[in-house]
């Protein structure tokens, strides 16, 4: 929902400025097929069944680390790629370092409480690492918990979308 968010965000404030839903229409990516596929995959593995698998949570990191080699391949090509590349690798090394599961903070960590994790999330304690890059962040009528990567893909996707969909004239940066 943040990365929602985020697009919306971006996209609104690119017709704000005068912008157009047509600019989408120009954004040429290499291989963009290899982003959608990461994308999608990293959805799946989250949902049941596949989340029950113990197999999806390395299949999780794997496309997370689709998503970043992606984005730094386009880092140089579009303005606010960067923070969705720095977002996402700090997903990935905080999973990595914790068995390849994402850390959440026990207050909000209702589900897996009961069994200390599901699919590629544990119980953030004394036994996880790096807890300050894990989802502890939630705003109070939310339902969802996220980490600061999470946070910095949004702020990413926002840009990259408001300044895809400005007009170049109206961008002042």
């Amino acid at each position: 929902m943040l990365f929602l968010i985020g697009m919306v965000a971006g996209i609104g404030a690119g017709l704000a400025v005068g912008g157009r839903l047509t600019n989408l229409t120009r954004l040429r990516f290499r291989w963009p097929w290899a982003i959608v596929a990461a994308v999608l995959v990293r959805l799946a593995v989250m949902l049941p069944p596949l989340n029950r698998f113990e197999a999806s949570r390395y299949v999780y990191a794997l496309a997370l680390a689709g998503i970043v080699a992606w984005t730094v391949w386009h880092a140089r090509q579009m303005r606010g790629m960067w923070l969705i590349s720095a977002g996402a690798a700090l997903n990935l090394i905080v999973i990595l370092v914790n068995d390849v599961r994402m850390p959440v903070a026990p207050e909000f960590a209702a589900s897996l409480v009961r069994q200390g994790h599901a699919g590629q999330y544990v119980v953030m304690g004394p036994d996880t690492n790096l807890n300050f890059l894990a989802d502890w962040i939630k705003l109070a009528s939310w339902p969802e918990v996220w980490s600061p990567g999470d946070v910095l893909i949004a702020l990413g996707l926002a840009i990259v979308l408001f300044v895809s969909t400005a007009t170049p004239q109206r961008i002042v940066v």
